[in-house]
């Protein structure tokens, strides 16, 4: 699938895992060794890097680790992490987000990653579009982000992604669940034929 950009969007399966684990080397396994693993139900291994690159596999593998690829040619650039509440447990802001929450949604967006070169191109947009059409074609449903507002965090804490990018793909702003940090909502029609 091909965004409105020159970049190409593809799911995370066995058939990316190469690009997007080089990817991930290239940029000191993210985060000093996380793998996108942190906001799974097993969490990420502080002190094994391997562990983490592990068990990430093993979720590709099994069907169980959801993201889209944002590839220019050959070359990952990024990805946007998404899953349901089951896969996605552990967000950031969690006591804030169930205090306040009223209910789960069909899907969460739990990761934006953009690796280092490739920041300011329109990388982290193509990502988080290419997640919701990847929701789309899974079924649709309510989407969350927890993005946060740009201005007030610097940007290696931007993680969850910036607030304006999801505004300008049709996310409302739902509440607060952190200085800086919004529940955003948003809701995907099934792609035809779904």
């Amino acid at each position: 699938m091909t965004t409105g950009s020159t970049y190409t969007i593809k799911a995370l399966d066995e058939s990316t895992w190469e690009a997007f684990a080089a990817l991930v080397e290239r940029n000191n396994g993210v985060f000093g060794g996380c793998w996108c693993m942190g906001f799974h139900p097993e969490g990420l291994d502080r002190e094994d890097a391997a562990c983490n690159r592990e068990r990430k596999h093993e979720r590709v593998q099994a069907g169980a680790a959801h993201a889209a690829l944002v590839f220019d040619g050959e070359d990952c650039l990024g990805w946007c992490q998404f899953g349901s509440p089951a896969e996605l447990p552990r967000i950031k802001s969690r006591a804030a987000y169930e205090r306040t929450g009223s209910g789960a949604p069909d899907w969460r967006i739990a990761c934006c990653y953009v690796g280092k070169g490739n920041r300011r191109k329109g990388v982290a947009t193509a990502a988080l579009a290419g997640a919701l059409q990847l929701i789309a074609r899974l079924g649709g449903g309510t989407v969350e982000g927890y993005p946060e507002d740009a201005a007030a965090v610097p940007a290696g804490f931007l993680y969850n992604g910036v607030l304006s990018t999801y505004e300008a793909l049709g996310f409302a702003r739902d509440r607060r669940i952190g200085k800086h940090r919004w529940v955003v909502t948003r809701v995907v029609d099934p792609a035809a034929g779904v």
